[in-house]
C-alpha cells in the first residue's frame, strides 16, 4: 500500500511541475509572457510558478488561482 501512496505522490509532483500547465496562463497574461515563463523554467530547471514570480509577471497567489490542473482534465 505504501508503494501506491508513493506512486500517487510522484504523479502529483510531476503534474505540478509540468510545463504544459503554462497554457492555463495564456488567457490571463498572453502568449508571449506565458512562453517566456515556460522557456525560462525549462532553461533553469525550475517550476513555472518560481519563474512567473521571479520574472515579476505574476504573484504566487495569481499563479495558484489560475493554474489548476484539476480544471484542465476535461472539456468545459
Amino acid at each position: 500500500m505504501a508503494d501506491v501512496v508513493s506512486f500517487q505522490d510522484n504523479i502529483a509532483k510531476i503534474l505540478r511541475e509540468s510545463l504544459m500547465l503554462v497554457t492555463a496562463l495564456n488567457p490571463h497574461i498572453g502568449y508571449d509572457n506565458a512562453a517566456k515563463i515556460a522557456k525560462t523554467a525549462h532553461k533553469n530547471g525550475t517550476t513555472l510558478k518560481e519563474e512567473a514570480v521571479k520574472l515579476g509577471i505574476l504573484t504566487k497567489e495569481q499563479f495558484e488561482q489560475w493554474v489548476r490542473p484539476e480544471n484542465m482534465l476535461a472539456p468545459k
